[in-house]
């Protein structure tokens, strides 16, 4: 497992748009915090971007060595808003963005049943192209439960539309995340995202779920005990012989004394140690 680190570690957790930090800092740190690989997000870069932005971004990650695990296109697709799946009735651009900077994966957005004959045509214009689309498990949407995830990605029944496995948001709609829900949903986990959150009913940020209704936590950092149990999390993907990225999908840290580039160290020999104990 390659470990990738998300620019929405260049973000704050409800600014999404604006990046804190420009597109060659991003990429230092992760050349500094010893990452492979970096998850391309539209703060940075997006189908927004002009082609010479484009071809500065892909000269810039050659430069420093790195891959691009996966792209996420434009704002409505991290946002998981009504506009999301607009990605998929004209997915060209996304595939263009995907093949200049190197990356295999493009993340998409499916809200209702209604969106999945065009993830299904989709799927057949990217697999033309060898590439594959993914959706992360993610509150409202069609990938809340563990029971919608298996139905929606039954009906896509394209080998190239997979999911990005997200315990967090499991753990919000109350739905296993461990080693058994791995195993249940490992024919299509392409991908992995990992943050940390602590479930209380206090908590300094309320999401809306379909299935649960409104759930609060407090955002923690990856390597804090008390949230997300990563070691189930991490003997699950070895059970299944996982071998795709793993992506730190974190929010800049918001104490005011942790730098990115501290916080991105932090979390990459967290997730070392956290390999050599699941071995």
């Amino acid at each position: 497992m390659d470990l990738s680190v998300s620019a929405r570690i260049a973000e704050g957790f409800l600014s999404k748009e604006k990046p804190a930090m420009s597109l060659a800092e991003f990429t230092d740190l992760a050349v500094e915090a010893d990452y492979r690989a970096v998850c391309m997000r539209g703060s940075q870069i997006g189908v927004h971007s002009n082609a010479d932005q484009i071809t500065a971004a892909s000269e810039l990650l050659r430069s420093r060595k790195l891959s691009v695990s996966m792209i996420t296109g434009d704002f409505d697709i991290v946002y998981n808003n009504d506009r999301g799946p607009a990605c998929l009735r004209n997915i060209t651009p996304y595939l263009n963005l995907a093949e200049a900077l190197g990356a295999s994966m493009i993340r998409v957005c499916v809200k209702c049943r209604e969106d999945i004959p065009h993830a299904q045509n989709a799927s057949d214009e990217a697999a033309r192209r060898g590439l594959r689309l993914v959706h992360q498990c993610h509150v409202q949407s069609l990938f809340e439960t563990i029971e919608q995830i298996q139905d929606t990605l039954r009906k896509i029944n394209r080998v190239n539309f997979g999911l990005i496995y997200e315990p967090a948001n499991l753990e919000e709609c109350r739905q296993d995340y461990g080693s058994a829900t791995i195993r249940e949903l490992s024919p299509w986990i392409f991908n992995v995202y990992l943050q940390n959150q602590r479930l209380t009913p206090k908590g300094s940020i309320t999401l809306q779920t379909w299935s649960q209704g409104p759930v609060s936590f407090d955002v923690i950092p990856i390597p804090a005990p008390g949230g997300i149990d990563f070691a189930s999390v991490f003997r699950g993907l070895r059970q299944i012989n996982y071998g795709g990225p793993l992506t730190v999908h974190q929010s800049a840290p918001q104490d005011g004394k942790t730098t990115p580039t501290d916080s991105a160290k932090e979390t990459a020999a967290f997730l070392k140690s956290c390999l050599n104990t699941a071995r």
